[in-house]
Order: C-alpha cells, then structure tokens, then sequence
C-alpha cells in the first residue's frame, strides 16, 4: 500500500507521526518504509489503510493495482515489529532486511536506500555502586494512553536461564537481597545527555501480583522547602519470578506534562569497600606527580604582588574530623586539601550526592584520585594534624602552635615571693586605693618559724581591739591563671 502512494499520501502519512514532509518522492518513501518496518502501530496501520481506500475510491471503476507483496519470510518480518496480543514493541534487527532486493525496484531505479537515519536514545549516567550485566529493556517512553492524570504502562520480558543462573548464584548483601538484581530506572526522556535517575509524580511499581517498595521522601526541617526524594534504581528482583514464565511490570505514573523513560536493567550491585579497593588498585597517583602539582601550585606568579611561600594541608578529614586514612580528591579539583575515601564513600553509598566536602563541587567516582605524596606524610608524619608545603614541593609538619596552645599563656608566680608582694603592697604600706594591704600567707616557709609565730600574735592582738573586719581573699590581686 505504500509502495502505491503519490507524494501527498506520503506527506499525510509522515505529518500523521510527526516526521518530516520535506524532499523527492524516494527520500518520503524510504521513511514511509522506514515508519513500517520499525515504529509501526495499530494506529500507523489504520492511517495507511485510510490513505489507501481514499485514493483508489475515488477512481471509481478503475482498477486499483494491487500492493507489492515481499516474500513470504520477508513479509512475516515485515510485520513482527509489533505483536497484536500485548502493546509490548520487539525491536527487528536491522540485518534481517534486504532493502534492495524487496524495493529498490521501487526507488526510480535506484538500487541502494540511504542508510536509516538512526534515531537519538534516551542514555541513563552510569551509576558507581551498579556495574551493568544486561539490558533488558531500553529507555523507552511512557506514553500516555488517554487524558486522565493517572497512566498505567505494562511491560512483559522474560529472563533467559543464564540471568536466572547469575541471580540465584550471587552472593546476598544482606538477607534477602542478592547482589544481582533486575533493577527499573527512570529518567526525562531527554537525548541531548546521559540523564539522571528522575521519577515521575505518582509513582507506582507492580510486579507480576505486587507493589515493589519506592524509595520515598527525605523530610526537610528547613520552612518552606519542600522535601528531596532520593532518586535511584527500583530492585525488582524479590518479586519476579526465577524462571522461564514471564514477568509483568506495570508502572503507574503522573502525567503532568514532563515526559518520563523507563529501562530495566541486570546488575551487580557494589558495596562501598569493593569501590575504595578498586580505587586503591586504579587509583593512586604517584608522590612525584603530587609533587609536581604541589610545586605547580605555588610556583610564582609574575603579575602577582603578594609571593605564595607555602600552602597548608590539614590531615584531618572535613567530613568526620578525624585523621585521614585514605586521602583522596577529584582530579578536577583545584585545593591541594583531601578528604578521607572510606568516609566518602560510605556516605554515598546511604545517600549519593558526590559533591566534594571541601570545595562542594561535583566529585564522580571515576575522578577520584588517591594522593600517593599525602599518604607518604601520614605515614612520616604521626605527631601533627597539619602540615606546610613549600614552593620546592617539600613538606614540614606544623607544631609550633600545637605546643603554644598547650603552655602557660602566662608565667605562674609563687605566693609569698617579694613579686607578688610588691603586686599587693605599696612602698608606704598601703594597697590599692589608699586601703590596708590584704594578708598574705607565704606556703613556703616553715609553719615553725618563729619569727613569723610572733608578728602573726601580735596582729591578732591589734584585731582583737577593734571589731574584726572582712578578709577579702588573699589570692584576689596575686593569683594568675595558668591556662
């Protein structure tokens, strides 16, 4: 029926799924084909038998040629592109179609079709803690089938006993969950970048007879800030079934004007200590070129007034406040300061942001950079929590104001010593303020003394004449702290 059409049905049909109308009658009849063969649809049909109809109703008694008909094999491919049982589409391998063995003939005389203009895919960012097994279904839009709100999307796949094999023979990370999962992902359908995981308002999983867990909302303590819902893949693995009977997923999702993809993916989930083994496998870069950076760092800049001499490096983590053990940073990164990798890596692993502690910018796994100079120090360096580097790429701990803060901010004096009494006492025997000096109890003479026996007597004796006034605190004017 196609092969059949003028240049205007072809238009029709072409504007009728939103494809370009424009170019020579062989360029309209390859997308017609192309339309066919790939992204037909019970609707797509219906529109050609429409076109068809009209166009040879109107020739009245004229006899209408009849369709091309392909090869019995080729014609059966021709139409396995879509199955009339389930709205599920079968993707047909480009190969299995002779392009011009069934219509060159077609084509003006031409022998070749221009290759199939291949259209842009929905790609989803690789995710650090997922290494990716299989695809099982690619990001494929979830189109709406009415005008309600709420929309419902099936799928049905089976699993081949090989994913079965890999699943039932992994190991579980914690009860119940194995380390190869068949997991959903979706995104805005958006082909200009790999897209991140975004789900859609109303979300709702069902596998085969049950509703699989979504990750839900985190609450915000902040006022007027609505709260951020973690967006990451959906494991269906404890729902499906572990052979080879089909598997029925139906999202339900919100349409309110955004579009949304779906894919379902094999994975091998990965825990926070295989990623910080790999990266100290792959990871580490060596002393002498954190050298060179560190040397980079502070080499002098011409236009500059202001000389850099050295830069500091603290070896505390920012995240945990505690001594690094594994100093790491993102490569695009410009501070010299690292972060520990175990502490970074298990946060992600709870709740991934991969945003740098230090200079809060994007920090990727695969950016992540051990320093090899900084993990030489520790090792060197067990006495400070903070070292210098200087413009010769050398390095020297910082302890100087480690020591001062834990010394004497002032020199302690003894009571009873001829400072502390010139401090408390005048030369013409008063104190401060024209008033009588306090008494002062010298701790470090003999009680025995003599002496001292007989001027304290002799002072109890002047007291007692008169009433017995208030002792302020001997200690008041002389005593300094010595911290």
């Amino acid at each position: 029926m196609v092969m059949s059409f003028r240049v205007s049905d072809l238009q029709m049909l072409l504007g009728f799924v939103g494809r370009s109308k424009s170019g020579l009658k062989h360029e309209l009849v390859t997308r017609a084909l192309q339309l066919v063969q790939f992204d037909c649809s019970p609707e797509v049909f219906k529109k050609i038998k429409e076109l068809y109809e009209t166009r040879y109703n109107k020739k009245g008694s004229e006899v209408a040629p009849p369709p091309p008909a392909p090869p019995r094999a080729e014609a059966l491919a021709l139409h396995s592109s879509y199955d009339r049982g389930s709205a599920v589409p079968r993707t047909l391998p480009a190969a299995s179609i002779d392009y011009p063995a069934l219509y060159g003939k077609y084509l003006n005389g031409l022998g070749r079709l221009p290759p199939k203009v291949a259209k842009p895919e929905v790609r989803l960012v690789k995710l650090p803690f997922y290494t990716t097994l299989d695809e099982l279904l690619k990001p494929t839009e979830l189109v709406p089938q009415n005008n309600e709100k709420l929309q419902e999307s099936p799928c049905i796949f089976a699993l081949t006993p090989r994913q079965v094999e890999l699943i039932r023979n992994s190991r579980e990370l914690q009860p119940g969950v194995k380390s190869v999962q068949v997991v959903l992902r979706i995104c805005y359908t958006d082909t200009s970048s790999p897209q991140e995981d975004q789900y859609p308002p109303n979300i709702a999983v069902k596998v085969n007879h049950s509703y699989c867990s979504v990750p839900g909302y985190y609450p915000s303590n902040k006022p007027g800030v609505e709260p951020k819902r973690p967006c990451r893949p959906i494991n269906l693995t404890h729902l499906m079934y572990l052979s080879a009977a089909t598997n029925r997923i139906t999202v339900t999702w919100g349409n309110y004007g955004k579009s949304y993809s779906v894919g379902l993916y094999l994975v091998r989930q990965m825990t926070s200590a295989e990623l910080l083994q790999r990266l100290k496998t792959i990871g580490i870069k060596h002393p002498e070129l954190c050298k060179a950076l560190v040397k980079e760092k502070l080499r002098l800049d011409p236009d500059s007034e202001i000389a850099t001499t050295g830069v500091r490096v603290s070896l505390i983590c920012p995240l945990v406040k505690m001594r690094l053990s594994v100093p790491c940073r993102a490569e695009t990164c410009a501070h010299l300061q690292c972060f520990d990798a175990v502490f970074y890596l298990q946060m992600n692993e709870k709740k991934p942001t991969w945003m740098c502690p230090v200079c809060d910018k994007p920090a990727p796994y695969d950016q992540l950079i051990i320093d090899g100079l900084l993990s030489k120090i520790l090792t060197e360096c067990e006495d400070a929590d903070e070292i210098e580097y200087l413009v010769d790429g050398s390095w020297c701990p910082i302890r100087a104001e480690k020591e001062r803060s834990c010394s004497p901010q002032c020199p302690i004096l003894v009571l009873g010593s001829s400072e502390v009494n010139g401090l408390l006492a005048t030369p013409n025997g008063t104190g401060e303020n024209g008033k009588a000096p306090a008494d002062v109890v010298d701790l470090t003479l003999d009680s025995s003394s003599s002496e001292e026996d007989e001027e304290e007597d002799e002072e109890e004796d002047d007291d007692d004449e008169g009433p017995q006034p208030k002792r302020r605190c001997s200690y008041e004017k002389g005593l300094v702290s010595a911290c």
